[in-house]
């Protein structure tokens, strides 16, 4: 059996759009068209693909397939570029987490995007999120804080991002005038990124044996904005060493537990096999990163 491509098209147009309609608009043709294209793809590949939900998404068997498309896809339009001898730009989806994003990604990603003339889509998630987006062919690689990769992939250590416990010294006068305790913990209002983070949860359950739901908080689901919340005294919370190093130093933050660093690991997950441009940038984004992040400490 063979793929059908103009089914394999609408199957990746319904995804990415995130409805038949938008496909449909996407590809010139009538909802009624892309949903029997992949009514028989379905029916060729022996299994339903697509959840037509809004927005769309893949059942398991479409996520592997989805897997593939995004990579032959790639393959493909390289294959054609090098024949042409016109490179042209590639398009690559890159599942990331928000603070990798806000920090020190861009800088160090923007030159290699440029030389290898290739156009990015980032996919924000938490850190602990990012690899189920690779995983269910969502992107096409990503940063995760998952050392261990998936079937068919690798995975590679970029560095530690460190996080310091900060708050405003107005915040952190009021509420820990004597610092942070289990007590004042429990009525200090923290900064919580949204639902999904569980770097604030974990500390104070590490340090006073605080559960979920045991202080107030705050949702903030935008890194420069948690940032300039806690800057603000809106609450307390983690932030990386890149977005709160200068404001430490100017006296705009303290440190409220200095003795404690909350590092997180981060790994590239790539596929061993995927086009050239896509493996020279995730060299040169391994060299990189090494100087921007900090090494992983011997266990």
């Amino acid at each position: 059996m063979k793929l059908d491509p103009r089914r394999s098209a609408a199957f990746l147009a319904a995804i990415d759009a995130g409805s038949l309609e938008a496909a449909a608009a996407q590809l010139r043709i009538t909802p009624s068209a892309v949903s029997q294209r992949i009514s028989a793809l379905e029916h060729d590949m022996g299994t339903p693909l697509l959840v037509r939900s809004r927005p769309c998404r893949p059942t398991a068997p479409g996520a592997r397939l989805l897997q593939y498309l995004r990579r032959s896809t790639l393959l493909e339009s390289e294959f054609l570029a090098e024949m042409t001898g016109d490179p042209g730009p590639a398009r690559v989806t890159l599942a990331v987490n928000n603070d990798t994003l806000a920090t020190w990604l861009l800088p160090v990603l923007a030159p290699i995007l440029i030389d290898e003339q290739l156009l990015v889509e980032f996919i924000l998630d938490n850190q602990g999120h990012t690899f189920s987006l690779l995983e269910g062919g969502h992107a096409v690689a990503c940063i995760s804080g998952e050392p261990k990769p998936m079937r068919g992939c690798s995975a590679s250590l970029l560095g530690v991002m460190r996080y310091r416990l900060v708050a405003s010294p107005a915040f952190a006068q009021r509420w820990f005038p004597a610092g942070i305790t289990r007590a004042t913990a429990q009525v200090a209002p923290l900064m919580v990124f949204d639902r999904k983070d569980a770097m604030q949860s974990s500390f104070l359950l590490t340090q006073f044996g605080l559960p979920d739901g045991a202080y107030p908080f705050h949702y903030v689901p935008s890194s420069d904005a948690f940032a300039e919340a806690v800057r603000l005294g809106l609450g307390y919370g983690m932030l990386p060493h890149e977005q709160c190093a200068a404001l430490l130093q100017a006296g705009d933050l303290v440190d409220l537990s200095p003795a404690i660093a909350h590092d997180v690991p981060l790994y590239w997950h790539a596929w061993r096999i995927q086009p050239p441009r896509l493996e020279r940038m995730g060299a040169a984004l391994l060299k990189a990163a090494s100087k921007a992040l900090l090494p992983l400490a011997p266990p």
